[in-house]
């Protein structure tokens, strides 16, 4: 009983260790003023969409990259219908993209569709000398602005740059509310601090810019863990790169609404995180040590923090009995501590929720009364996170597509 009670105190002392940064970070963001970037110059970009049978979304995306301020001479639209069966590659050619249709069941996600898009347009299109690319999913929709306010960025020499993330169905339910918080709160309280002590940011699935050089340098797009976005980002990381964040490049995208596809989805992210640190967690810690606090960040970032709490939590309820039938004189520190975990976990993910929906109320489109719910949902949909990381320990997973259905303007979102 002894042991648990230590180790519990253990638990506590390291995560309040480890994290302790990015509350420091909530601090940096409400009391720093951000910087502005202004361009000098007008780069030319090609844009990268990677979908399969996204058919019923990937019009509205294509529409407002064609209403992007920027001038359109220099903003190519290129298109992998990868292993579609819909409409897909027709839908792209009516919006004027170019479009490659890929098919190829071997080398399944959207790690090989881009590096074979990458190799296509060296092939056919190396005299239009792009200087950066801008991924983006189908299911995404960006503001008016966003190309104009990444070349703002990429102008002032950052060489991989990652946008705002907020969503087209936050008000859906608990669920989508769930993804909306947690991205918008990675925007606000972790990317932007970032940007402003001048540590480096993290890439997030989509909506993200990488200068040409690093796509040349690498030979294509060589990242293909089931979490290539924070595969990249590390790697990059550990490359010396400084990942910038424009907060006034705005992108929406379109949340899982159902259990079992936010199971699909998640399953594959924890996975994902998994090997990650298995290819490069001893890479990361080496980098602390060499200065490198960006290495730190995405080490805390990519670690399984949650194992280790249900690790304390399940060594209680299995202490709990035995200390009962002992008349143990720990049972009421063991009850209390079960019963702090539990708190605390809801409390933390609670006031990020509230802090984030708060701060970013103007950016959540959805009633006054659904905000406010959501942020008292939000821990439960945290918590779901938990059973999910202990199945990805031992499942085996594989790339599979989210089914995208929601079709809507920025205007209308």
């Amino acid at each position: 009983m002894e042991f648990v009670v230590y180790f519990n105190v253990l638990i506590s002392t390291l995560f309040t260790l480890c994290y302790f940064y990015q509350f420091v970070y909530v601090v940096v963001e409400l009391f720093k003023k951000s910087n502005t970037y202004k361009a000098n110059k007008l780069h030319k970009y090609a844009v990268i969409v990677a979908a399969r049978n996204e058919d019923k979304v990937i019009g509205e995306l294509l529409n407002s990259i064609q209403a992007q301020t920027y001038p359109k001479e220099l903003l190519d639209v290129y298109v992998v219908a990868d292993n579609s069966t819909d409409k897909t590659a027709e839908i792209a050619k009516n919006h004027g993209a170019y479009v490659y249709e890929r098919n190829d069941n071997v080398y399944v996600g959207k790690g090989y569709a881009l590096d074979w898009l990458f190799h296509k347009i060296k092939r056919d299109h190396a005299d239009q000398n792009y200087e950066a690319f801008i991924v983006f999913d189908a299911d995404n929709v960006i503001s008016e602005t966003f190309v104009e306010e990444m070349n703002k960025m990429f102008d002032n020499g950052y060489r991989i740059i990652t946008s705002y993330r907020n969503s087209k169905n936050y008000a859906d339910n608990w669920i989508t509310a769930g993804y909306s918080l947690w991205f918008l709160r990675e925007a606000k309280f972790l990317n932007d601090p970032r940007m402003q002590i001048g540590t480096s940011c993290a890439i997030s699935g989509t909506g993200f810019l990488v200068s040409s050089e690093i796509i040349n340098n690498n030979g294509g797009w060589i990242h293909h863990l089931l979490t290539e976005d924070i595969e990249f980002t590390v790697s990059s990381i550990l490359d010396g790169e400084q990942i910038g964040y424009c907060r006034n490049a705005v992108l929406f995208d379109e949340q899982p609404t159902t259990l079992h596809q936010s199971y699909l989805q998640r399953l594959r992210w924890a996975k994902g995180f998994y090997q990650v640190v298995a290819n490069y967690g001893s890479r990361l810690f080496r980098g602390i040590f060499k200065k490198s606090f960006s290495c730190y960040d995405l080490l805390m970032t990519v670690m399984p923090a949650m194992l280790f709490t249900l690790l304390s939590t399940l060594m209680n309820i299995v202490a709990i009995p035995v200390a009962v039938a002992g008349d143990s004189p720990y049972l009421p520190i063991l009850l209390r501590t079960l019963g702090q975990t539990f708190f605390s976990f809801y409390m933390v993910f609670f006031l990020l929720g509230a802090i984030t929906t708060i701060t970013e109320w103007k950016q959540i489109h959805c009633s006054g009364f659904k905000k406010i719910l959501y942020t008292f949902t939000f821990p439960i949909f945290m918590a779901t996170y938990v059973p999910i990381s202990i199945i990805a320990l031992f499942k085996k997973v594989k790339w599979e597509p989210i089914l995208h259905t929601v079709s809507k303007t920025a205007s209308e979102i």
